[in-house]
């Protein structure tokens, strides 16, 4: 079976205690399908990625849209919007 690589930075990393895992990817799906997915583990899990805290995607370390594709093989990373000053 092919798998996706999901890495998590920042406070995701320290709020689901995970800096990364594999996971199947039986068929293409988008980044916020992927949220879905994660967000239906429940308790951190949900309330990191149902859409009420602000995230990026990264696909293969370039930024991409929610609604952009994810296939078997990629890298995804999911981190917090950087902010300067």
């Amino acid at each position: 079976m092919q798998t996706i690589r999901i890495l998590y930075f920042a406070r995701l990393r320290e709020s689901l205690g995970l800096s990364g895992e594999e996971m199947p990817l039986d068929q293409a799906l988008s980044v916020q399908a992927l949220m879905a997915l994660l967000a239906a583990r429940g308790g951190q899990w949900q309330q990191e990625f149902d859409g009420c805290r602000p995230l990026r995607a990264a696909v293969n370390q370039t930024l991409v849209a929610n609604g952009s594709m994810i296939h078997a093989g990629d890298e995804v990373a999911f981190f917090p919007p950087v902010t300067g000053g």
